[in-house]
């Protein structure tokens, strides 16, 4: 019998940068057994820099720019948290994200880039964009481009990153056909870690480009009119951006390690003080080898950080770093220019911008591109029978189909008064010494490898049915399955998962008071939850002709996560779909409370579930296909082929409902769904607007008719 080994150790990335990002890539070309590898970073993406002139300058679109650390985590069999790290206890050895609890590690990396926030100089945090990091900038200068009328934007510090950006703001305003003045600040002498001649090149572009070099002048304050100069001058710019020197993230002051001018100093192993803690790119300060901050060196340090942190975990042999002294230069001059310098020798024009593309499009390509791995073979001989065609998807994805459950659960006798089962419900309802009580369980099969998102996730999902029942929750015993790890990475996830699902079941009212855990080959989560009722329970029976049906979150969930696993998901889709999952109903709930029928949206997909009311109320449901709101990025994987593992079972389920084109979304199995009411037609509006309100993406998806189960397309 073949056996995976056990996780032992825990390595965390701290920051999406191009050193991880490479990192990544290698590690999901050869794992190291036995190690859980997880990525942190604020967004599902990381920019890259090297292409952000040409996206300023309109050259790139802003999906150029991402690297996706969803896909990528993927890959490299890593779970990611989205989130962004403000804290490293060194003695606790955990990584502190706002909104979750601690991530445990064994060995360490940070790699956060810097900011040039300017955080001494008055109004700019009030008025200014920094340009790094580069996502939240990127968005800004987007939207402010794709304006109208006359534009005005100032650039503060005149190095090569600041002469960049002036020109590419300069070009595309004025391919725009936008008037326009950009302003370039410099405080001293612009551009002065160049040489004579690729300076000189460099001025003659500025002044090309319709630039304004200010050298020379200090920046007293920004205010929403523009800079204001220490010699009174007033420079007007409705858009104001700093290039002016790096600063570390602020909250490094605070690691306890070892610092130089707020970055971490490391070794010639890119170890910093603390040897279970590694650094690299802009972050990392090089005291063996001091260097200048510059996208090469993160690059070329990605090789021996993978081996050193394979060192730290393994007992492997070290590598030591050695930065060149001098490297190339390649700097954007707006337009499809740029100039490459080395050693003080300058060369410019369309070659050296075709030049710089292609070594931009090479790096990406290693992301957009990741190599497809050898499946295992399959034993020559085995047993007679089809195989699965695809691996089992996550969620409610991989759940049984609707016959096999119902012919298996209609053989249960019933055999107490005050026990009666809710058919289609997954619950039942218990009458004990006059009080109503429902009884409902639920799990889910990973859908992320982040133990705490996970368990967010499958407590929204199991108390589904207690809200759509109309009950408040009461008590959970939770039921967890853990890979094979060792007792402290044990006691680390449970940790995550308890303190996060018991927080969601508290705030819905629910506490938790035991459960049952065992190891297995995936991490399942899953809990049996009681809820109390003040009235009947609200069934799948109850629907009315004349009614209207409310949904209450996008679907689109189980497309997406089969997706993710085969690696075809954008990361900002799938980011968005465990946003939808992780969102809770007890306000919608609450607002829905005198709907005639309602039911959770689950593993059956859209279609089945309304048909569930359908028949059990004897009514027909009209669903408005239109009207159905769907996740980003659902219905063109649809398109493209992708379904979950659950598909054809569903699609069975409502024989009048056409399974092609966008249609076939409604019979995607849905993790964690919205609540789908049968409400009155005259309060439908009234009670889509407070959904909205309450931040639920609510619509009115359909009609009940006349009829006899059915569920067909208005």
């Amino acid at each position: 019998m073949q056996t995976s080994i056990p996780l032992t150790q825990d390595l965390v990335l701290i920051g999406g940068g191009h050193t991880h990002a490479l990192v990544l890539r290698m590690w999901g070309m050869a794992p190291l057994p036995g190690a859980r590898l997880t990525v942190i970073n604020p967004g599902p993406t990381a920019p890259y820099s090297g292409m952000l002139p040409g996206f300023v300058a309109g050259h790139y679109d802003r999906a150029s720019l991402d690297i996706d650390l969803v896909k990528l985590a993927r890959f490299a069999s890593a779970r990611i948290v989205v989130g962004a790290a403000e804290a490293i206890d060194l003695s606790a050895r955990q990584v502190i994200v706002p909104g979750r609890p601690p991530i445990g590690f064994d060995v360490a990396s940070v790699d956060i880039g810097i900011t040039s926030a300017m955080p001494d100089l008055p109004g700019f945090a009030a008025h200014g964009i920094p340009a790094k990091p580069l996502g939240a900038f990127a968005e800004r200068w987007d939207a402010y481009r794709n304006g109208c009328g006359p534009a005005s934007a100032a650039v503060i510090g005149g190095g090569v990153a600041g002469a960049e950006l002036a020109m590419a703001m300069a070009f595309a305003l004025r391919r725009r056909a936008r008037p326009s003045t950009v302003t370039l600040v410099e405080r001293g002498t612009a551009l002065s870690v160049l040489g004579a001649a690729p300076r000189a090149r460099v001025l003659r572009a500025l002044a090309a480009q319709g630039v304004t070099l200010i050298e020379g002048a200090e920046v007293t304050r920004v205010t929403a009119a523009g800079l204001e100069l220490a010699d009174g001058r007033a420079i007007a710019a409705e858009f104001v951006t700093g290039a002016a020197g790096t600063w570390a993230h602020p909250w490094l002051a605070a690691s306890g390690l070892a610092l130089h001018e707020g970055f971490i100093t490391v070794n010639d192993r890119l170890q910093s003080s603390d040897p279970a803690v590694f650094a690299a790119g802009d972050c990392a300060h090089m005291g063996f080898a001091p260097r200048p901050k510059a996208g090469v060196f993160a690059v070329r340090q990605a090789p021996v950080l993978h081996a050193n942190l394979r060192a730290a975990l393994a007992g492997t042999t070290w590598k030591r770093y050695r930065p060149q002294k001098d490297y190339l230069k390649l700097i954007s001059l707006g337009g499809r220019s740029a100039l490459a310098e080395k050693a003080g020798l300058p060369l410019s024009g369309p070659l050296m911008w075709r030049w710089k593309d292609h070594i931009d499009q090479k790096f990406m390509n290693k992301f957009r591109s990741l190599p497809v791995m050898a499946q295992p073979t399959l034993p020559a001989v085995r047993a007679k029978g089809d195989l699965p065609r695809k691996p089992l998807c996550a969620g409610c994805g991989a759940k049984v189909g609707r016959g096999a459950l119902r012919g298996a659960v209609s053989r249960l006798p019933v055999l107490r008064d005050d026990i009666r089962p809710l058919p289609g419900d997954d619950a039942a309802l218990l009458l004990t010494g006059g009080a109503r009580q429902v009884f409902t369980t639920d799990h889910l099969r990973t859908v992320t490898e982040d133990a705490a998102l996970m368990a967010r996730i499958a407590a929204v999902h199991a108390l589904g049915d207690v809200w759509a029942m109309g009950a408040a929750p009461q008590a959970a015993l939770a039921q967890i399955t853990l890979p094979r790890m060792s007792a402290p990475l044990q006691e680390r996830t449970l940790t995550e998962i308890m303190e996060v699902a018991g927080a969601v079941l508290a705030k819905a009212g629910a506490q938790v008071v035991g459960g049952h855990t065992t190891m297995g080959d995936a991490l399942t989560i899953g809990f049996a939850i009681t809820g109390l009722l003040e009235r009947q329970p609200i069934t799948l029976g109850g629907a009315r002709e004349g009614d209207a049906m409310i949904l209450t979150k996008p679907i689109g969930t189980g497309v997406i996560l089969a997706a993710e696993m085969a690696g075809r998901a954008d990361g900002a889709d799938v980011a968005a779909a465990w946003r939808s999952m992780g969102q809770g109903q007890a306000a919608a709930a609450a607002i829905l409370s005198g709907a005639h029928a309602m039911t959770d949206v689950t593993g059956f997909g859209l279609a089945g579930h309304a048909q569930g009311i359908a028949e059990a109320s004897g009514v027909d449901i009209a669903l408005d296909l239109a009207a159905v709101p769907v996740l980003d990025g659902a219905e063109a994987l649809s398109a493209a082929g992708t379904a979950s593992s659950l598909f054809e079972d569903n699609r069975m389920l409502a024989p009048l409902v056409p399974d092609s084109g966008r249609a076939a979304l409604l019979f995607d199995p849905q993790t964690a769904g919205g609540l789908l009411a049968a409400v009155p037609g005259d309060v439908a509006s009234e009670l889509t607007d407070k959904l909205k309100a309450a931040g639920y993406p609510a619509a009115i998806i359909g009609k009940v008719t006349k009829g006899y189960g059915q569920v067909t397309l208005a």
